[in-house]
């Protein structure tokens, strides 16, 4: 199935929210004792499916989501169908970040990249919440402003980088989300990922597999160097990892 193909499916619920999960996520593992409690009773923790597509361009956001395993990928779209990944969400974030800003709706996509696990929260609990808190209002505008900084990385890597360069970068924030040097993704999906053609992504990761940075097959590439790539991204990575750490620090009480 391609995400063009793909229709908005409901995550499978499993189970209630527990202690474990809700720190399993760093944005709310982040938050204060009283920020947290006042969210738990809302929070449901669900399945995601690689390609389920959890936000629809202009469609009502009934959801947002704190992944606490997996990645979502942020797809800016135009018509007919161009389409380009902005950001990427992980075990760090949020998605819904239109909620947060007081919209109900995003002109993006927002897609599973890869299958995993996460806390799904009603957009209406999520206003109230933030209306009632000063402090969660504030800590979920920061993660707003840090998303907004890897955004703006991303159009200038698309912009200047070269494509072995921007294909690092994406290598690294994958598996800082994943925590995994054992990727899963076609060429077809890169492609997108990158808006480049697809014999352009070939070409690129034969490149990093001749530097010994990594080792692909057709579905699967895995990060045999790491601090190579982070030496061949330059300064197309780290910046926006530095303003998350600085902005979200975790909180006492």
């Amino acid at each position: 199935m391609s995400v063009t193909e793909s229709s908005l499916l409901g995550p499978r619920r499993t189970l209630r929210a527990g202690s474990a999960s809700i720190k399993a996520n760093r944005l709310l593992k982040s938050l204060s004792t009283a920020d947290r409690a006042a969210l738990v009773p809302d929070l449901e923790a669900v399945s995601l499916a690689t390609w389920q597509v959890i936000e629809q361009p202009n469609r009502r956001i009934s959801h947002v989501y704190f992944p606490t395993s997996g990645l979502a990928s942020v797809v800016g779209t135009t018509h007919p169908d161009q389409r380009i990944e902005v950001g990427m969400v992980g075990y760090e974030g949020m998605t819904g970040l239109a909620i947060a800003l007081g919209h109900d709706s995003s002109t993006n996509e927002t897609v599973i990249q890869a299958t995993g696990t996460a806390l799904r929260l009603p957009s209406a609990a999520l206003r109230r919440a933030m209306h009632a808190s000063p402090t969660l209002r504030a800590m979920l505008l920061r993660y707003v402003h840090v998303f907004m900084m890897q955004a703006s990385h991303t159009a200038l890597a698309n912009g200047r980088g070269r494509l072995s360069e921007r294909l690092a970068r994406w290598l690294l924030m994958w598996q800082d989300r994943l925590k995994t040097p054992h990727l899963t993704v076609t060429h077809e999906f890169l492609a997108l990922l990158l808006g480049v053609r697809r014999q352009g992504v070939t070409l690129a990761l034969h490149e990093l597999e001749g530097q010994s940075l990594i080792k692909g097959t057709r579905n699967r590439i895995t990060v045999v160097d790491r601090p190579g790539l982070l030496g061949l991204a330059g300064g197309f990575y780290g910046v926006p990892e530095a303003e998350y750490d600085r902005a979200i620090r975790r909180r006492r009480g």
